[in-house]
């Protein structure tokens, strides 16, 4: 009994020992692929004064971006919801995409300048007539019952 116990422990072990390297040098790699995109973007990068006129979380097909973006996403991702702007960049209204956390400081119908590199808005500059504006983070589920001591 224990001789089979003990077989299949050590068969569990060389398992998991093999998935997390094989983890690890997929991630490697993932992170030297992320670096390089990363250099392309930053080479790519160009400040820009646009009209923010909508934005949204909406699907990669819904979006109205080009074909060509939906084709190089991975299938994975292709469900996921995205972050979406339409803005008017000179005489042109476009969609582009953001990411994450500009997207929620962009503010909606008013000028802001921001860094672009393609279709994607990757910092916030300026913001005419005011300032940007940083949302607030979100508590933990458990810091919500924290009491605060400068409430006492």
């Amino acid at each position: 009994m224990w001789d089979t116990f003990f077989t299949v422990l050590i068969v569990i072990l060389v398992i998991l020992i093999i998935a997390l390297t094989i983890l690890y040098f997929v991630g490697k790699r993932l992170e030297k692929r992320q670096v390089e995109s990363q250099a392309l973007m930053e080479a790519a990068a160009q400040t820009v004064s646009m009209l923010i006129i909508d934005k949204k979380k909406m699907k990669l097909k819904e979006a109205g971006l080009p074909k060509m973006v939906y084709d190089q996403t991975p299938k994975y991702l292709r469900r996921s919801k995205v972050p979406v702007v339409k803005a008017k960049i000179g005489p042109k209204v476009m969609t582009l995409m953001a990411d994450p956390r500009v997207f929620e400081a962009l503010p909606v119908k008013s000028e802001v300048k921001v860094v672009m590199s393609g279709i994607y808005i990757s910092e916030i500059k300026s913001v005419r007539g005011g300032s940007i504006v940083t949302p607030p983070k979100k508590k933990g589920f458990f810091a919500r019952f924290k009491k605060d001591k400068s409430n006492k």
